[in-house]
């Protein structure tokens, strides 16, 4: 299983990226994903997740600014940044977990600054 990010980089306040993830290694359609992020000095936490079944659910702190989406098709999973604030930055992780065991990509970091 292998998780492949990017889209990351350097945005001011207010502004707008989009993070995309390709997943390979198993039957995307079949799992829910998720955007995990980790700031400095601070705990990995889970941004957004993205079920199976296209249910979706955010962390209160980006809710109404994030948007957690997936390609079936291209085996994709995205995250659709918008007003984003200098406490967004950090890495992000695309994560899924396949048959007990966790996997994670390689982070994209974002940054807001300006």
């Amino acid at each position: 299983v292998q998780l492949q990010a990017s889209g990351g980089g350097l945005v001011q306040p207010g502004g707008s990226l989009n993070l995309v993830c390709t997943v390979t290694g198993i039957m995307f359609r079949s799992y829910d994903v998720d955007w995990y992020r980790q700031a400095p000095g601070r705990q990995r936490e889970v941004v957004a997740t993205i079920r199976s079944d296209f249910s979706t659910n955010y962390a209160d702190s980006v809710k109404g600014r994030f948007i957690i989406s997936r390609d079936n098709y291209g085996d994709m999973l995205s995250l659709q940044m918008n007003n984003l604030k200098p406490e967004d930055t950090a890495d992000y992780y695309c994560h899924v977990v396949h048959r007990g065991r966790v996997f994670w990509g390689q982070g994209t970091l974002v940054t807001v600054s300006s």
